[in-house]
């Protein structure tokens, strides 16, 4: 883990939004920054100082895992930080507005009576996080991986008559063994016509005979995530299920395959949705394509209509995830966490994306 190439950007970006010093806040970046893992704690970044300063229950910690300066604070977080500026002397402060609450902020902001109001800027630091570093990138394949034996594993576990519920803890359970540290989120588990709910969380329905089930999960190494989406049929599949499938699965494809260095977000989403357009789903897939995955499941950039990325850069992982959705009827997913290289999308989650017929 390169910190010092990651404090070096944090400091070209104060340098660059005119800040003597920044507080992190918010644990991911405070951890990308620092290395540290534990919460309840704060860093303070100047042109030449950084400091973590945290309590007597992470004291321990954080000598192992970083190199900034350790203060323990004692008298609460935030009145250690403003007598901290106070001892650096600095005269400008960005903080990260979307993680602090009103009431901390206003609380923080009477223990510096001395500095006015413009001397406090609100900043965003997930900017920094977008393209991944090679440590990075080697914890993203590894949760890819695990999420990949958990996908061949559970093959042999579906059959009809078992919870949704079940299928999730058998698919967590398997990752956990196996190296991950968590669920990336709340698994998804959607058989039949659950499957038309994008975000169906794993039920007490049970499976049957002729349905699909769509399942959406992931796993966590050091912190970083992988987001993989597969659907599979009990059974044989219909007709009508073979034909939405291979819809599904060209539209995927498509999207990685336009995944490329200087790209807009936009322009990649447009693509796909303007094929399910034409084979007359376009109103049945109503969420963006796809979203960067690494400390947060949900990251910058995006693929969407409305994503804001003019450039999509090498370094950058992302997922491609369409699908259509039938409310009454059903629906499915296919999604792979991809990384973007000079030439071109490569993903990191391998399993089967062919139709898997179970039994």
């Amino acid at each position: 883990m390169n910190i010092a190439k990651r404090v070096k950007k944090l400091r070209n970006f104060m340098k660059e939004r005119g800040v003597e010093a920044v507080i992190v806040s918010k644990l991911v970046n405070l951890r990308y920054f620092s290395g540290f893992t534990g919460d309840d704690s704060l860093l303070f970044v100047t042109a030449e100082r950084e400091f973590l300063l945290t309590d007597f229950r992470y004291v321990e910690q954080a000598k192992q895992e970083t190199v900034f300066e350790i203060v323990e604070q004692k008298n609460g977080l935030w009145q250690q930080a403003a007598e901290l500026m106070g001892k650096v002397g600095c005269c400008s402060l960005g903080f990260e507005g979307r993680d602090i609450s009103f009431d901390i902020f206003n609380t923080f902001r009477k223990l510096l009576p001395q500095m006015g109001d413009n001397a406090f800027c609100s900043i965003s630091l997930e900017s920094l996080r977008e393209i991944k570093d090679e440590d990075e990138i080697y914890c993203l394949k590894k949760a890819a991986a695990i999420s990949d034996q958990a996908f061949r594993d559970v093959l042999q576990f579906l059959r009809p008559g078992i919870s949704e519920i079940a299928v999730a803890a058998h698919m967590e359970t398997f990752m956990r063994k196996h190296g991950s540290e968590r669920p990336a989120f709340t698994t998804i588990v959607a058989s039949g016509k659950r499957g038309s709910l994008p975000h169906g969380i794993a039920s007490e329905k049970l499976l049957i005979e002729g349905e699909f089930v769509t399942m959406d999960y992931g796993a966590v190494y050091r912190g970083y995530h992988s987001d993989i989406t597969r659907t599979v049929v009990l059974g044989r599949a219909s007709e009508k299920q073979r034909e939405l499938y291979d819809t599904v699965l060209e539209a995927q494809l498509l999207g990685v395959k336009h995944l490329r260095v200087g790209v807009s977000g936009q322009a990649v989403d447009r693509v796909v949705r303007d094929f399910l357009t034409e084979k007359g789903y376009g109103d049945n897939f109503g969420h963006g394509l796809g979203h960067s995955v690494g400390l947060e499941i949900h990251e910058e950039p995006r693929l969407s209509p409305k994503s804001k990325t003019e450039r999509l850069e090498e370094g950058m992982v992302i997922t491609v995830e369409p699908g259509v959705y039938l409310p009454g009827w059903g629906g499915l997913r296919i999604e792979d966490t991809v990384l973007l290289e000079t030439q071109g999308g490569v993903p990191l989650t391998q399993a089967d994306k062919n139709l898997i017929e179970i039994g």
